[in-house]
């Protein structure tokens, strides 16, 4: 940022400095040029024909420079076969007179004719009342005075900017690393973070920065939500497994008649709790691709089709939004949708009915069924783990534990209630929309 910021005000101070001196310098020469045109239109005021038909002033030049041999101010009058009228200046030398230029304009123009003596010369070709010849009118005067005018100039210019530059670029050097101090200070608290000194970043921060510090903070406390979250899940599945293993140990020590029988429940009760944990698992791990999309109408379809094959003699209807989408991994959705409607068709009187619509920022999925419904004390205590109330019919106990711990993973909720259509039971799953 320094070096970019140091070589664009360069680039800037470098343009703007060149622009203003050829401005300056431009003005000064014409400042100079405007001097010589005024002694040169004084020449031609004062100018008149002699008797003998040579070029007289009718009154002097007031600048005494034009007596003063090698002066640096000098003047001449030509014309072809007339002897040359120069000042006293110029002493024993004479101004070439140009031959490309014989008209009336002035022309102004840089000379080297004497040696050590850098010109500047301005000339203009006149016709005087009383006489046909044309005469050239020229004035000359060193550039020493205008070159050191400019060199002054450009000096004074040179300095101002390279003092300017510096001041800028040192700002910009400043103004950097102040304001990329907050960032070091992250750094640092970042630092006693990895060592345990600290769980968040607490010092205080800019308005620019403090977005970013609390990102960072609600990374943190994500990340250790779902640490936390891994720690409960382990520790779950951990107790969950303990029980049935040390029946199966007391009865292998015993030597129990009914072994076999003791193994066999124990191991489905394991692999019960197995396959809802590996479930929570999945739907943990794929919580945080922020790219989850759903379509529910396709996965209801997809549902509807397996029960269907399970159960031939219910009838599943569906009705509404059919492009609703949700901020869910198909594959959830469908196990989520799977296990209500499944139940639905399975404790049902034969009929169930889905709907899907809209709740603000949440997608509302109701299924229904005519069966004979769960009494509202037991709505609670039916989504835990393995706890079922018609145990007549083949299952697990998980479905509605599992629904309960996907549905709450991606943010969403799953409530029972009393359908009051079809009389039984009505199952409310709310997830994020897509």
């Amino acid at each position: 940022m320094i070096g970019i910021a140091a070589l664009w005000i360069s680039v800037l101070l470098l343009g703007g400095g060149v622009a203003l001196d050829r401005v300056l310098a431009d003005a000064v020469t014409r400042n100079f040029d405007d001097g010589m045109n005024y002694v040169l239109t004084a020449m031609i005021a004062a100018a008149e024909i002699g008797p003998d038909g040579e070029v007289l002033f009718n009154r002097a030049l007031a600048d005494q420079r034009f007596l003063e041999p090698n002066s640096g101010l000098y003047y001449q009058v030509s014309a072809r076969g007339h002897e040359d009228w120069r000042s006293r200046s110029l002493w024993d030398r004479a101004l070439k007179v140009p031959q490309e230029h014989a008209d009336r304009n002035f022309h102004v123009y840089d000379s080297k004719q004497f040696p050590g003596e850098d010109l500047r010369i301005m000339e203009r070709t006149v016709i005087l009342p009383g006489s046909d010849t044309r005469w050239m009118f020229m004035v000359a005067q060193a550039r020493e005075g205008l070159d050191a005018q400019i060199k002054t100039l450009r000096t004074t210019l040179f300095h101002s900017f390279a003092m300017l530059a510096l001041g800028l670029i040192v700002l910009a050097t400043l103004q950097t690393i102040y304001g990329l101090r907050p960032l070091r200070k992250v750094r640092q608290e970042i630092v006693r973070m990895r060592t345990g000194e600290k769980s968040r970043v607490t010092e205080p921060m800019p308005a620019e920065v403090l977005p970013m510090v609390e990102e960072l903070n609600a990374l943190l406390a994500h990340n250790e939500r779902q640490a936390e979250e891994a720690r409960t899940h382990a520790g779950n599945l951990a107790h969950a497994l303990k029980t049935p293993l040390t029946v199966i140990m007391n009865a292998a020590t015993a030597q129990a008649a009914d072994l076999g029988e003791t193994v066999i429940r124990e191991a489905t009760t394991m692999r019960r709790q197995v396959d809802h944990h590996l479930a929570r698992a999945r739907a943990v791990g794929r919580r945080g691709a922020a790219q989850s999309r759903a379509e529910v109408w396709a996965s209801l379809q997809a549902v509807e089709r397996a029960v269907q094959r399970l159960y031939p003699e219910v009838r599943i209807d569906m009705d509404g939004d059919k492009i609703a989408a949700v901020r869910v991994e198909r594959q959830d959705l469908d196990e989520m949708l799977g296990n209500l409607i499944e139940n639905a068709a399975k404790y049902g009187g034969g009929s169930v009915f889905t709907t899907v619509g809209r709740a603000g920022t949440m997608v509302e999925i109701v299924v229904e069924d005519d069966g004979a419904g769960i009494p509202e004390t037991e709505r609670v205590r039916i989504f835990d783990r393995g706890v079922r109330l018609d145990s007549g019919k083949p299952g697990t106990g998980l479905g509605l534990a599992i629904v309960r711990d996907v549905a709450e993973i991606y943010g969403g909720s799953v409530a029972l209630e009393e359908s009051e259509d079809l009389g039984g039971l009505l199952a409310r799953l709310r997830l994020p929309a897509a």
